[in-house]
C-alpha cells in the first residue's frame, strides 16, 4: 500500500452506520485519524501486505469495539468476593432490578409526598442504619475514605489528630490515613510507637489544641509479638476527660457477630458505638454487602455538625445508590443479611457445596475437553477482600487448569475474551478459577466458558 492509497477520514465515516454507533461522532473521527496516522507511520516493508479493504476493516473492527459498552457481567474466579476491581460487594439480580424500576424516572428522593414539602434525602437510610447499630443519627456519603475526610474536616480542621503510628495505614491504591488527615485540614500527632502505644501516650500530647483522636481499625494488617494497644473504651474515658471526641474508623463495617456464621469475628458497630465512640465510619460496599458508600454513624450533636459541613453536599450519594441501600438494609430485618444479599451469601457458602457444585460443572463437560485441559478439583484458600476480614483464610475450592497444551497466560486471555469474560489468576504456573466468588447462576455459563476455551 502507497501513501496515495490510505483513504480520508471521510470516506471511512461514509462506510460507517452512525445510527448504530454508541459513540460520540467525535470520538469516531479521532479513532479514524489516529488510525490513519498509525498507517502511515509504517515502513514500506510493514504496509506491503495492507490492503485498503483490510484498512478499513481494521478501523471498522476497532470504532465498533469502542462502541460496547465496558460495563459488562463478569464471572469472578479470584476467589475474592470483595473484589475492588471487580466493584467489591456484588449485588443481587432482583434486588436490583427492583431498584432500578423504584428509581426510574422521578422519585422522591428529596420530597415528602405525606406533607407535600421539600424532604431529606437521608431519611430514606438513616433510621434503618440507626436501628442496625444504635447510632443517634447517621449520615451516608460516596464512600468510606469521603466519611472519615467529612468528619475530620468538621471536628479537627486547624486543630491537632491524636492516632497512634501503629494506625497510620496504607489501604489498597495508595490511600494512606496519613494523606486524609492532611486533607481535611487537621495537624496529625502522632502518638506512641508503631508497635507498642500506652493510655499516658494520648494523655500526654491531648491538649486544648486537639481536635479529635482516630482510632483506625487495621484492616489489612496486623502487628504480632511485643504489642501494645489502647482500646477504644480507655480512648473514650480520655475523650471524655478533655472533652475531646473519638473517631472510629473501622473500615469494613460489621453490623452483627460473623462469627455465628462462620465466619472470622469482626469489631461490631453497635459495640463500638455502645462504649461512647463519638463517630464511626465504615463502608457500604464491604461486609454490608451493599452499593460504594460510607457511612457515619454516631451521636446526634456531632452527626448534626457534620450534616452541615458544606463538604457534605459535595460527597452526598445520588438516589440509586440510597435506593440501593435501603433495599440492603431492609434485608437485615432478622439482624443479619437476607437472602438477596449476594456478598453474604458467597462468604458463608462452604467448602463441600463448592465442591459438589464443581463436580457438576465437570460433569456437564466432556471427557475429552477435561482430559485435554487437564481439569482438576482442588481445595483453596481465599480473602474476603478489600480489607474485610484480615489475616484470615476462608475455605474454598478451585478449578484448575494443569494442560502443557496452553500456556497459563494464553488460556487466562481465552478466558478474558469470552462473551461473559471469566477472569481467574495463575498461581505455579497454572490457571486457576476458583468458586468462592461464583454465583449458582453463572454455573452454567462458565460450563460454556470451558468448553469454547479450547
Amino acid at each position: 500500500m502507497h501513501l496515495r492509497d490510505i483513504p480520508s477520514v471521510n470516506s471511512v465515516l461514509d462506510r460507517i452506520d452512525l445510527k448504530n454507533i454508541q459513540l460520540p461522532r467525535q470520538m469516531v473521527v479521532d479513532t479514524i485519524r489516529e488510525e490513519l496516522f498509525f498507517i502511515r507511520s509504517l515502513t514500506d516493508k510493514e504496509k506491503i501486505f495492507l490492503t485498503k479493504e483490510i484498512l478499513f476493516e481494521k478501523i471498522l473492527s476497532k470504532i465498533y469495539s469502542l462502541s460496547q459498552s465496558n460495563f459488562k457481567p463478569v464471572i469472578n474466579g479470584t476467589g475474592i468476593v470483595l473484589h475492588t476491581g471487580l466493584g467489591r460487594a456484588p449485588l443481587s439480580r432482583k434486588l436490583v432490578k427492583e431498584v432500578t424500576m423504584a428509581v426510574a424516572g422521578y422519585s422522591p428522593v428529596e420530597f415528602n409526598l405525606e406533607s407535600g414539602k421539600r424532604g431529606e434525602r437521608l431519611n430514606h437510610v438513616a433510621p434503618l442504619i440507626n436501628s442496625l447499630t444504635g447510632a443517634d443519627d447517621s449520615i451516608v456519603v460516596n464512600n468510606n475514605a469521603a466519611a472519615l475526610l467529612l468528619c475530620l474536616n468538621t471536628l479537627a480542621e486547624g486543630k491537632e489528630v491524636a492516632i497512634s503510628r501503629g494506625q497510620l495505614v496504607e489501604i489498597g491504591g495508595s490511600f494512606r490515613i496519613p494523606d486524609i488527615i492532611q486533607k481535611s485540614g487537621a495537624i496529625m500527632r502522632e502518638v506512641g510507637t508503631t508497635n507498642r502505644t500506652h493510655i499516658k501516650d494520648f494523655e500526654q500530647v491531648t491538649n486544648k489544641d486537639t481536635g479529635a483522636i482516630v482510632y483506625a481499625h487495621t484492616s489489612n494488617y496486623r502487628i504480632e509479638g511485643f504489642t501494645k494497644e489502647v482500646t477504644i473504651e480507655d480512648l473514650v474515658k480520655i475523650g471524655r476527660k478533655k472533652r475531646i471526641p473519638i473517631i472510629v474508623d473501622i473500615g469494613s463495617g460489621a453490623l452483627f457477630d460473623l462469627t455465628k456464621s462462620g465466619l472470622p469475628a469482626e469489631p461490631i458497630i453497635k459495640e463500638i458505638l455502645r462504649v461512647g465512640s463519638g463517630l464511626v465510619t465504615f463502608s457500604g460496599d464491604k461486609l454490608l454487602g451493599g452499593p460504594q458508600a460510607g457511612i457515619i454513624s454516631g451521636k446526634k450533636s456531632l452527626i448534626s455538625r457534620v450534616h452541615k459541613n458544606p463538604m457534605y453536599r459535595a460527597l452526598r450519594c445520588d438516589k440509586l445508590t440510597l435506593a440501593l441501600m435501603e433495599k440492603v438494609l431492609r434485608g437485615y430485618s432478622n439482624g443479619s443479611p437476607g437472602k438477596e444479599n449476594l456478598a453474604y451469601q458467597m462468604l458463608i457458602t462452604p467448602r463441600n457445596i463448592l465442591r459438589r457444585r464443581g463436580e457438576r460443572l465437570l460433569l456437564s463437560i466432556s471427557k475429552d475437553i477435561v482430559n485435554k485441559l487437564k481439569i482438576r478439583i482442588v481445595d483453596s484458600v481465599v480473602e474476603a477482600g478489600s480489607g474485610s476480614l484480615p489475616i484470615k483464610s476462608l475455605e474454598s475450592c478451585a478449578l484448575q487448569f494443569a494442560t502443557n497444551n496452553i500456556k497459563p497466560t494464553e488460556l487466562a486471555k481465552r478466558f478474558r475474551d469470552q462473551e461473559i469474560p471469566v477472569i481467574g489468576y495463575i498461581k505455579g504456573n497454572i490457571f486457576t478459577i476458583d468458586l468462592k466468588a461464583v454465583d449458582l447462576s453463572q454455573m452454567k455459563t462458565l460450563s460454556i466458558a470451558i468448553k469454547e476455551s479450547i
